[in-house]
């Protein structure tokens, strides 16, 4: 009788099949190359996104923040915690595709007293040890979509993680290179604040000596307290920028020190943007969108699978004995096994309604992929142009801030000999404030766009494990070798 059963369900788990659609990428049309990229973009054997962040990055005190951001960062944390609870869930979703053995013990006591016929006293108790098994078979595919489904919620997770990393990394990086410029501006401002202190105490001296006037001294006071007005407001920017690293970096507000100055940051060779068809592999986000796609895509099986009956294999094996009026009889056997169908019948439409809703979810999913990487060769192209017309702007600015400086320098001369008034000296020196000002932003929103074109081609999410070269020594080291070859 045994050997009918065995053969039903061998023949039905070898011939289960797989419902719903089976995952295939979806066509994206890249373009050759990125919109903003010019004849002069230098070629490159990388890609910057490729360059792990610590090469990329190679002030040691900045490095040693982002460091601290990856271990300490709160955002990170959650983002690590929401991986441990996709992993469990894909266990815990796995499972269902293994037979489930259950133990159960019972010990039943039965007393029953009577004092007419036919009622007597009686006394009874039956222990029972069992083990219960349940196992379905997945003769449609639905535990294996299912499984297949948590396994891309994992690894979407996963991708996640590395989206938070990735803008963990820029954040920092910008944050550290904003608050250098600010270092720089106070130092600007605090050297001019010298600067006209001394001259102010040069024009006071000639307005003693009857040499100047009284409204130059008035003149030569405004632009110190110009430069002093300055200064406050500098070192409140300078406080909230590192109240802004610590938090990133996981701390309460506190003083963050400084490694490099603002000028010896990013010092790459090349910023080659590499080939399109690479970003769709290295961004963290268009990776994270394919797996929710994919996991979209294994419930449209799941959803199916439900339309189809069901066929699970029970169960059951013990021992226990009877004992009645304090007499056991005993020790019996128990066994059974059989298999268990469950087929839909009449449910209103439910399920055909459920199937529809995963289809439509699969559709959001895809869009979603499309989308994301859309907007990818969208910020690679922004980052592009903005870095271009930013390192244009800084070269203009300063050409323009060694003009007002020689303008300057004459100025006080022709005043000093008493060709000109102190106010042309005043205006020249007035706008070269504002020229060294404008340079040190010019220089921080170069370097904030090499970091935004980092993090749009996907770089910043890699690991820390062995030292690795910098940009410099990858292309000493490449034009070493192309030496030698020849």
């Amino acid at each position: 009788m045994r050997q009918p059963y065995l053969a039903i369900i061998s023949l039905l788990i070898l011939t289960g099949c797989v419902v719903g659609p089976d995952y295939r990428r979806p066509d994206y049309p890249t373009p050759p190359q990125f919109r903003g990229e010019t004849a002069e973009t230098p070629m490159a054997p990388v890609s910057l996104g490729e360059l792990a962040w610590w090469q990329v990055f190679e002030d040691e005190q900045l490095q040693e923040l982002i460091r601290t951001a990856l271990t300490e960062n709160y955002d990170l944390r959650i983002a690590v915690a929401r991986v441990f609870q996709a992993r469990a869930q894909l266990i815990g979703t796995r499972a269902n595709q293994f037979p489930f053995v259950d133990a159960n013990a019972d010990a039943i006591y039965n007393r029953v007293a009577g004092d007419r016929p036919p009622l007597t006293r009686q006394e009874t108790f039956q222990p029972i040890g069992s083990l219960d098994l349940s196992f379905e078979l997945d003769l449609w595919g639905r535990l294996r979509r299912a499984t297949e489904s948590a396994w891309a919620d994992l690894l979407a997770s996963e991708e996640a993680r590395r989206t938070v990393v990735t803008t963990l990394v820029s954040d920092v990086a910008t944050a550290y290179f904003q608050l250098r410029e600010l270092d720089l501006e106070l130092e600007i401002a605090r050297r001019t604040l010298e600067s006209r202190r001394t001259a102010l105490q040069l024009v006071q001296a000639r307005e003693k000596a009857g040499v100047a006037s009284l409204l130059e001294v008035r003149q030569a006071e405004t632009l110190l307290y110009t430069a002093a007005a300055i200064i406050p407001t500098l070192e409140r920017r300078i406080a909230q920028t590192e109240n802004l690293i610590s938090v990133l970096i996981g701390c309460n507000p506190t003083a963050i020190p400084r490694g490099r100055p603002l000028l010896q940051q990013l010092a790459l060779p090349v910023v080659p943007p590499g080939l399109p068809s690479s970003l769709l592999e290295r961004r963290p986000d268009i990776r994270q969108a394919e797996q929710q796609l994919i996991s979209a895509n294994a419930q449209i099986g799941v959803a199916r699978a439900l339309l189809f009956p069901q066929v699970a294999l029970t169960g059951s094996g013990g021992v226990g004995a009877i004992g009645v009026d304090g007499t056991f009889f005993g020790p019996q056997g128990l066994f059974a096994i059989g298999p268990l169908l469950t087929a839909p019948i009449f449910n209103s439409g439910q399920l055909r309604a459920n199937v529809a809703a995963t289809e439509a979810q699969q559709q959001a999913a895809l869009w979603r992929y499309l989308q994301s990487i859309q907007l990818a060769f969208r910020e690679v192209s922004d980052a592009l142009v903005e870095y271009r017309k930013q390192r244009e702007f800084r070269i203009q600015q300063e050409a323009l801030t060694e003009t007002w400086q020689d303008a300057l320098r004459l100025a006080n001369e022709r005043y000093e000999g008493g060709v000109t008034s102190f106010l042309e000296a005043l205006d020249t020196e007035r706008e070269l404030f504002s020229a060294e000002l404008t340079l040190a932003q010019a220089q921080l929103a170069e370097r904030v766009a090499i970091v935004r074109l980092y993090r749009a081609l996907g770089g910043g999410w890699q690991m820390e494990s062995a030292p690795m070269q910098s940009p410099l020594q990858v292309h000493a080291a490449g034009a070493k070798q192309r030496a030698l070859q020849r």
